[in-house]
């Protein structure tokens, strides 16, 4: 597994708050993720539920709260804070999301992680 750097897109494109799917390698098997963007700051997080391991979302780019304060998972509805990642409701709660290294150079979203899940 090597780590591989990949642009998501350029901030501004992003809602405030908003999500955007990324993938990190090619075959069967690529790393999944995905960025929020909350004001200035942007996190990323393996796209990997701590609950059961699944994706969180059902729909493309869907990660958040109906209100758009957190993340929520599609399935069990684990409720998970933007800036950290930790569930704080629902079945998963005290656990946490993968971070993903993530920054913005020159108002493009680049994250950094392995080639493969």
């Amino acid at each position: 597994m090597t780590d591989i750097e990949v642009s998501v897109g350029l901030l501004e494109d992003l809602d405030n708050p908003g999500c955007r799917e990324f993938s990190i390698g090619d075959g069967d098997w690529p790393f999944k993720g995905f960025v929020v963007r909350q004001g200035s700051n942007v996190y990323a997080y393996q796209n990997f539920c701590a609950h059961v391991g699944h994706p969180l979302n059902w729909a493309p780019d869907a990660f958040l709260t109906k209100d758009r304060s957190q993340i929520i998972c599609a399935s069990h509805g684990a409720v998970y804070e933007i800036d950290s990642g930790e569930c704080v409701a629902g079945p998963c709660r005290g656990k946490a999301l993968r971070h993903v290294d993530c920054e913005v150079r020159d108002g493009t979203i680049f994250v950094r992680g392995p080639d493969s899940a």
